[in-house]
């Protein structure tokens, strides 16, 4: 503790800090992306695919929520739960996108508060017999289109009415696979119609629209959509920035090696927010577990750097079958409460002084000295004032819950 303390950095003010930060947890690592609608599978509609068959994978909301609150109780901090909407539970009753209300997720949101966390919200524009051709808001299929557009409508209404029982916003997020897997013919009519569609969407009257923080989502290409998409970078970019929304970046949208750290200050230049998906690509956006690594560090330095703490949402976005999924929560959890606490450790403000003097040569070796400090003392320290288990504890009680509870499930 004493070595940041010679650099001017109070490290209890910056595990408090840290641990008020929120961090919306996504329900989909739970169940692999399957859902929760009657019949559901994952069709390969632009993306969205888990690999991999590790025993265990929760097969219906109890369980699920069930996960999460043994998930909640291996990490740190203040925590959100981010819920698709094709994770409604309506019973036997079977609802379509287009119809789904707050009562559809009431079983969540009962859930939520008995566990005194606050809810996010995303439509689901894919996995569905409407995007089977790849396209849902920009799709030329005015039918289909509307489909869509009746469904961005419920989300919203969906995340207020959320808002309004938690008594707060909901962020919610809007993402689309629309684009094609070869050269098209035509770049400019999809755009337009996409646009068209979002702008009918946020034009639709809602109750509490000030408790539903909408963010638009573009990603680089998808699988079936390589070499096209809709909502690229630069269409979502300008769309937000000119309609007032939250401008979603992913960790994992963009080339491979291209990372998201120099644009949140060239963004929130301009946006008035953003909203962070950590995520960790390996080759494209295969959505793998997050780690406490270069890139992740780098993110959260440049948000403690600005001190844009407040106009940025964080939010995670990953997926893997292949390992017990409580650890994969639990680790990318973590390591982007980790990444979080390290900027919070840092001078950001002796670093930027130094570049102002041209003291070059000094900046890169407190840069150096910072990568040697006792990170691990003050990560275990935050722990412990969280109530929960440190870094060489955890993994036995996730082991113990796969034994108890998982490996139950066949």
């Amino acid at each position: 503790m004493k070595a940041y303390s010679d650099l001017g950095i109070d490290p209890v003010k910056a595990v408090e800090a840290a641990l008020r930060v929120p961090i919306s947890i996504h329900c989909w690592q739970a169940d692999d992306v399957a859902g929760l609608e009657a019949g559901s599978g994952v069709a390969d509609s632009g993306g969205i695919k888990a690999t991999g068959n590790y025993p265990g994978r929760a097969r219906h909301g109890d369980e699920m929520r069930m996960d999460f609150e043994k998930v909640l109780s291996l990490v740190p901090g203040v925590h959100r739960v981010n819920i698709h909407a094709f994770y409604a539970e309506p019973g036997k009753k079977k609802v379509d996108r287009d119809a789904m209300d707050l009562s559809h997720f009431q079983t969540w949101v009962d859930w939520a508060k008995s566990q005194k966390i606050a809810l996010d919200f995303n439509p689901t524009y894919f996995a569905h017999a409407k995007a089977a051709d790849g396209f849902t808001l920009s799709s030329a299929d005015e039918g289909v289109r509307k489909f869509w557009v009746k469904h961005g409508i419920a989300s919203r209404k969906i995340a207020a009415a959320m808002g309004k029982a938690q008594g707060g916003v909901c962020v919610n997020n809007h993402w689309v696979p629309d684009g094609l897997k070869d050269l098209p013919g035509d770049r400019w009519s999809p755009r337009a119609r996409l646009a068209k569609s979002y702008d009918e969407i946020f034009a639709a009257k809602i109750p509490d629209e000030k408790l539903c923080l909408d963010a638009v989502e573009p990603k680089l290409f998808g699988i079936g959509s390589e070499e096209y998409v809709a909502g690229s970078m630069e269409f979502y970019s300008s769309y937000a920035l000119s309609r007032k929304k939250l401008l979603c970046l992913d960790m994992g949208h963009f080339h491979p090696t291209e990372g998201i750290a120099d644009k949140i200050s060239a963004l929130l230049t301009f946006h008035e927010g953003l909203l962070l998906h950590t995520s960790r690509p390996i080759r494209w956006d295969s959505d793998h577990v997050v780690l406490f690594d270069d890139p992740t560090r780098a993110v959260f330095h440049e948000v403690g750097a600005g001190q844009a703490w407040s106009q940025v949402k964080v939010a995670l976005d990953y997926f893997d079958a292949s390992i017990n999924r409580i650890a994969a929560y639990v680790i990318g959890i973590r390591a982007t409460r980790k990444a979080i606490l390290y900027s919070l450790l840092t001078p950001h403000r002796e670093l930027a002084q130094l570049q102002k003097e041209g003291k070059g040569a000094q900046r890169l070796a407190l840069m150096e000295r910072l990568k040697v400090m006792p990170f691990g003392e003050v990560w275990e320290e935050c722990c412990k004032r969280a109530g929960v288990p440190g870094e060489a504890q955890w993994i036995k009680e996730a082991e113990s819950y796969e034994k108890k509870v998982l490996a139950k499930r066949s």
